[in-house]
């Protein structure tokens, strides 16, 4: 929305709300977008009276994912190898907040936002919710943790075949296989996610603080190490000839040519 922040954060009585707010980019993220929601989790990461957080978007969708217009776009003499980090040391600001995160699926939640809706405690999806990875699609690797986590929640085939495909998943088959565990009507997507995270910030805090902790303990691990996995994954491809050739075939709109190097 014009004259708008493109991320919000509001605090309701013990519980945070995090809201993408370019809707009229299905809430594709940019540098600044980027930037504003990190500065978010810092700010909640220093709030003692947080309870439970929930992240939701403005309009139609939560995110569309990347904003297309700033594909391949990098500020200053950055390397690959230092691009990807910083990524994955912002990404551990959400992994890494105490207070359970209860997400609003709805519309398009595509590439690294389905990654981080992923790296979320709770996922409740509108029937309308629509999830891919189509990094593939593009010449590159899933690189925010969630394809870890997607491997924990639905298994060997789901991860390979969203993974490797790109297909787009729908939410009654993301509620089948576990990706999700509510799916409600688009209109009262809301109104039970912050139900949720009202209801979970009248429970003792300490408890709620602790069952985290516990979960995250066994997920949590696998999750940081597939991430250093796909630091060294990133800056390979993104030394290849094979992505050379994907960005150049795209530029001539021609088919790829790929020699697998």
């Amino acid at each position: 929305m014009a004259g708008e922040p493109s991320v919000k954060l509001t605090m309701d009585d013990g519980v945070g709300i995090i809201t993408l707010n370019r809707p009229e980019r299905h809430n594709a993220a940019n540098d600044e977008m980027d930037e504003r929601l990190w500065d978010a989790f810092r700010e909640l990461h220093a709030a003692a009276d947080l309870r439970c957080l929930v992240i939701r978007g403005e309009g139609k969708s939560l995110s569309s994912g990347r904003d297309t217009s700033e594909l391949g776009m990098r500020d200053g003499d950055v390397s690959h190898f230092a691009f990807i980090e910083r990524g994955h040391e912002n990404t551990k600001l959400l992994t890494s907040l105490p207070c359970p995160i209860v997400v609003a699926m709805k519309g398009w939640i595509i590439g690294g936002w389905f990654e981080r809706a992923l790296l979320c405690d709770i996922r409740v999806a509108a029937t309308d919710a629509k999830m891919s990875l189509p990094e593939v699609i593009h010449g590159v690797v899933p690189d925010t943790g969630g394809t870890c986590r997607l491997f924990q929640m639905a298994g060997h085939g789901m991860a390979f075949d969203l993974a490797l495909t790109g297909r787009v998943l729908s939410a009654e088959e993301a509620l089948t296989h576990g990706i999700v565990s509510r799916l409600v009507p688009v209109e009262q997507l809301d109104e039970v996610v912050l139900g949720i995270a009202r209801d979970i910030a009248t429970r003792p805090p300490l408890a709620v603080k602790l069952v985290k902790r516990m979960l995250n303990g066994l997920a949590l691990p696998q999750v940081e190490k597939a991430m250093g996995e796909e630091l060294l994954a990133q800056v390979v491809v993104y030394g290849s000839d094979d992505y050379a050739e994907q960005r150049k075939a795209r530029a001539e709109d021609r088919p790829p040519v790929f020699r697998g190097r």
